[in-house]
């Protein structure tokens, strides 16, 4: 079975640290996309489910020996050093992706004493985030936060592309950015694509999670984040793929707008697992 762990990383300013999580992936790590903003990484391994476990775990591990969340601030959500990690079954079903789940959140607390929250059919990514450690304890784990780790939402789902736009407010400033981005998000928000308006260095951007990138992919949020920006006197000033996108999402996107959204066929999946000697054609989802 072919995977993809893309594990969310609560460090994106410090190289040497990011280097050393990383270093430790092997042949799994297929990308590494770090934002100083968010003060976030995004690792994505790939390859046998196998491999792929054996990387996580070490990427986990040292992430939680070298990332203090004592002293960490970044404009995302985030829950620990090891912020989310959820395993995608490239070419299985949901329940191989939840087995794999569930073996890591007892590896992680028994062996980091790390508190885990699942995420997946049980419940989403955002509620978790909105319940941890309130109205929802850590199904393994210990009940309270890592000393230095904090917590880690582990999940299971189906291959999903993290997609970024920068957007300008009517007026000058980040103030006015931000205004008009979070109201973008709330516009767009629904079941296929997740959205938030965050402040990024002197601006602002929205911030999308695209959960059916068949159906609703770079392009098509792109457009939607167009239109709500230019309806409320805003522009778009660029785009951004964070990690990888599947080839059958690249391939429905014209080509003439491959630099304009920020993809290119050299950063799906499929290509980098090919690179890594991990598969030798398209993916199959089930």
């Amino acid at each position: 079975m072919t995977v993809e762990c893309v594990v969310n990383l609560s460090e994106g300013r410090d190289a040497a640290v990011i280097d050393a999580i990383a270093s430790v992936a092997g042949p799994a790590l297929l990308d590494v996309h770090s934002d100083p903003d968010h003060h976030r990484s995004v690792l994505t391994l790939g390859g046998p489910a196998a491999h792929v476990v054996t990387a996580a775990r070490a990427v986990v591990q040292e992430a939680c020996a070298l990332i203090d969340m004592r002293a960490h601030h970044g404009v995302h959500p985030r829950l620990g050093s090891a912020d989310v990690v959820p395993f995608v079954a490239l070419d299985g079903g949901l329940d191989e992706a939840v087995s794999l789940r569930d073996d890591f959140a007892r590896w992680a607390a028994r062996q980091l004493q790390l508190p885990c929250f699942l995420y997946g059919p049980e419940r989403s990514l955002p509620t978790v985030r909105r319940e941890a450690f309130r109205s929802l304890g850590p199904d393994t784990g210990p009940p309270t936060p890592h000393p230095t780790a904090g917590a880690s939402a582990v999940g299971a789902r189906p291959v999903l592309v993290a997609y970024n736009v920068w957007v300008t407010g009517p007026d000058d400033g980040q103030r006015s950015a931000l205004t008009l981005a979070r109201s973008v998000a709330r516009s767009i928000r629904g079941p296929a694509l997740r959205s938030l308006g965050l402040p990024v260095g002197h601006g602002a951007q929205v911030s999308c999670n695209l959960i059916d990138p068949s159906g609703l992919g770079p392009a098509q949020a792109y457009d939607r984040i167009a239109r709500a920006v230019t309806r409320l006197g805003g522009s778009v000033v660029r785009a951004e793929l964070v990690g990888l996108v599947p080839a059958d999402v690249l391939a429905a996107i014209p080509a003439a707008r491959h630099r304009e959204l920020d993809v290119s066929p050299d950063r799906t999946i499929e290509a980098r697992l090919q690179s890594a000697g991990t598969a030798d054609g398209p993916i199959r989802r089930r």
